[in-house]
């Protein structure tokens, strides 16, 4: 576990939340609690080092990332049930650590790994059902805002997620990014073959922007608002219940109206 280095706690002015890097054992319990409410217990998902009996949701990359946590200042922490958001954050400094990049289990990434670029790996997000919609997200993204800008973080990327593993219901948002979102070919990265979804599922003159939309992902919105683009394809994660596509952002491709989006939310200049 990584104690929090460098980076100040964010309180919203009605004190409701803060958001702060997980110090210790207890906070990464929170965390993968949470994970289990949201990825187990709502999505269905699974995996080898889930802990039902427990109720968390772990993996052999905890132990060697950041994990960013919103934390709801009026729940009673003894309770484990005051973390109600969190970001997994796999710097490049940490690469030698894990070995791999969590998503090249599910995509190509050697477009982004020859880059030369400097890299974070995001991963695990989720806010508590309860706590979604509000500050909160906003919150999160401040504090995500803060950490790219202090390590110098140059692109972001990390699998972001349809819930099911059946495209049918799926064609209108995966075609819609597949047109409007796509990653330039030098930020392209694609699936891996034993799970490739293919996401050209309609011509561009049969898409339907509301339909599209309404079934898109908030999380997956909130990317593409702030230039956010991605893989030509998607994964089908069937122990995890989902479709995912790898969601890329070059923060120095930013257009200027993003770029001051992204930097207000972290109430600094660039």
């Amino acid at each position: 576990m990584r104690p929090n280095a460098g980076m100040t706690e964010t309180v919203t002015e009605e004190s409701l939340y803060s958001v702060r890097l997980a110090r210790d054992a207890r906070d990464l319990r929170a965390a993968q609690r949470l994970r289990y409410g949201v990825f187990v217990r709502e999505l269905g998902a699974a995996g080898p080092l889930v802990d039902h009996v427990a109720g968390l949701e772990c993996d052999e990359f905890d132990s060697h990332v950041d994990h960013l946590l919103l934390i709801d200042n009026h729940a009673d922490p003894d309770t484990l049930e005051d973390v109600v958001g969190v970001y997994r954050l796999l710097p490049p400094e940490r690469l030698a650590e894990t070995g791999r990049y969590y998503c090249a289990s599910e995509f190509d990434l050697m477009p982004l790994v020859t880059s030369g670029r400097r890299l974070l790996e995001l991963g695990r997000s989720c806010i508590h059902a309860g706590h979604r919609g509000g500050a909160g997200m906003h919150l999160l993204w401040s504090g995500l805002a803060s950490y790219v800008l202090d390590r110098g973080i140059e692109v972001m990327f990390g699998a972001a997620s349809f819930h099911g593993t059946d495209a049918a219901p799926l064609v209108q948002p995966l075609s819609w990014l597949y047109h409007h979102h796509l990653a330039p070919p030098d930020l392209r990265v694609r699936p891996l073959a034993g799970g490739r979804q293919p996401m050209n599922l309609l011509p561009r003159a049969e898409l339907n922007r509301t339909q599209a939309m309404a079934t898109m992902p908030a999380l997956i919105r909130a990317y593409l608002r702030l230039g956010g683009v991605v893989s030509d394809g998607a994964f089908v994660d069937r122990a995890f219940n989902t479709i995912d596509v790898c969601l890329v952002m070059d923060t120095a491709q930013m257009s200027a109206k993003h770029r001051d989006f992204y930097t207000r939310k972290s109430g600094r200049d660039t």
